[in-house]
């Protein structure tokens, strides 16, 4: 009896383990700093259709010409609404999406799913769990905006009640393709910190 205790035990701290180069990698730039570019300009419409049912009355996101008063280039985009603006297309011309007609078919590429970091425990499930950013300046319309590198700040393995995996948390700078000309770099306009929780799911009742 105290032998079979003793061995799942084991079993329950190695899943743990798995994790640990993981851990051990907090702080690496798992994009060695490459630049996602998302899939359109901010422009003034996308803008537009933004703010009608949030019914954002300002002038800085409506009127160019207050916006322009007030040091801009053109209208800004609200903060709350930058993200997606960094997301790349889904689809483009000859590609496939979704490569199933199966009733909850997953598509082939997804820049929200989990692609893995190719070191730890293989996962099939992921969440995300939190978002964070902070601007440097706000977005304005005809700016192309992406993400450069995808930092590892933390990774705290923990078994929840839809699995068994880690609480991860990255970090990415938001550059924007209007770069002091200069420079000849885009210019980082703010940085976000994603967390997400990526995990085994438990088995199902009267599964193995």
């Amino acid at each position: 009896m105290s032998h079979s205790t003793s061995t799942s035990a084991a079993t329950d701290t190695g899943w743990q383990e798995e994790w640990q180069p993981v851990v051990d990698a907090v702080g690496r730039d798992f994009l060695d700093g490459v630049i996602t570019w998302g899939g359109d300009p901010v422009e003034p419409g996308a803008i537009r259709r933004y703010l009608e049912p949030l019914e954002l009355d300002c002038a800085l996101h409506t009127d160019r010409e207050a916006a322009r008063a007030a040091g801009f280039d053109d209208v800004t985009m609200p903060y709350t609404g930058v993200m997606p603006w960094t997301l790349p297309a889904a689809w483009e011309p000859g590609q496939v999406l979704f490569d199933s007609y199966d009733r909850d078919a997953q598509p082939v590429r997804s820049a929200i799913n989990d692609a893995g970091l190719g070191i730890g425990p293989r996962t099939t499930g992921f969440f995300g769990t939190d978002v964070e950013i902070d601007f440097l300046r706000p977005v304005v319309a005809g700016e192309r905006l992406g993400r450069r590198g995808k930092r590892l700040l933390s990774c705290k393995p923990k078994e929840t009640s839809v699995g068994r995996g880690a609480f991860l948390t990255f970090e990415s700078e938001v550059v924007s393709d209007r770069g002091p000309a200069a420079s000849g770099y885009p210019e980082v306009v703010g940085r976000i910190r994603i967390g997400t929780y990526a995990y085994v799911p438990h088995a199902k009742d009267g599964e193995r």
